[in-house]
């Protein structure tokens, strides 16, 4: 397996981070290719197709050993499911596929192509080892069954951001990370409201407490400071 690209993302780390692609469209990225790849034939066509497929490695979760089971943290982070029952990313290969959406191919002179999509749920310098087309027609199934997961779809917070709080954001920014926060970024197992909890998200730090189901925005820092 060779990394053919990377991706550069709002997330230097992962809690924060949707659980799944494609939940916020907002989120912005771009997928850089490796020197070798930077070949403007491979992408020949690729404007024909409103979404990808991207093969990718779960960079921090490379492990000597495997387990048959994980805990998911939607189910508590108590119950043992199949790891192959799981999107996991502690597998015996840490390989990870997400859906985005191509937004445009942008030619730079310094990184040749660059591929910005919508919607992915990787961290920052996330290793890419391919991309493929979505085929409406193939790979979609509305009938099919969505295991414990579904349970999830329904739950949002309502996020409240007071004016004393300033946003050092664009609205587009301002917008995405709304819907980040949204998705209540906690592990299902944490419910305590006098909590901070916090992550890193366009070179800012945002903090942040959940009182039921409301998420109150409390800070936000630049990172470094």
């Amino acid at each position: 397996m060779k990394q053919i690209a990377h991706i550069e993302t709002e997330f230097p780390t992962k809690f924060g981070l949707p659980r799944q692609s494609g939940l916020v469209d907002g989120l912005r990225a771009a997928v850089v290719f490796e020197p070798e790849y930077r070949v403007d034939e491979a992408l020949r066509g690729i404007e024909e197709w409103s979404h990808l497929w991207l093969i990718w490695e779960f960079s921090d979760a490379k492990r000597e050993n495997w387990s048959p089971t994980v805990r998911p943290p939607r189910l508590g982070g108590n119950t043992r499911v199949g790891v192959f029952a799981t999107r996991s990313p502690y597998r015996p290969n840490p390989v990870g596929l997400s859906c985005v959406r191509l937004e445009k191919v942008e030619k730079t002179p310094d990184r040749g192509a660059v591929i910005w999509v919508r919607g992915a749920d990787l961290k920052d310098g996330t290793p890419i080892y391919d991309i493929k087309p979505y085929l409406p027609y193939a790979d979609s199934h509305p009938e099919a069954a969505g295991g414990f997961a579904e349970a999830a779809l329904s739950h949002r917070l309502q996020v409240e951001w007071d004016e004393t709080v300033p946003s050092p954001f664009s609205e587009e920014r301002r917008a995405a990370l709304f819907e980040v926060l949204s998705l209540d970024p906690r592990p299902a197992y944490q419910n305590d409201p006098d909590r901070v909890y916090g992550f890193e998200f366009a070179g800012y730090t945002v903090r942040f407490s959940v009182d039921g189901n409301v998420l109150f925005v409390k800070e936000i820092v630049k990172t470094d400071e």
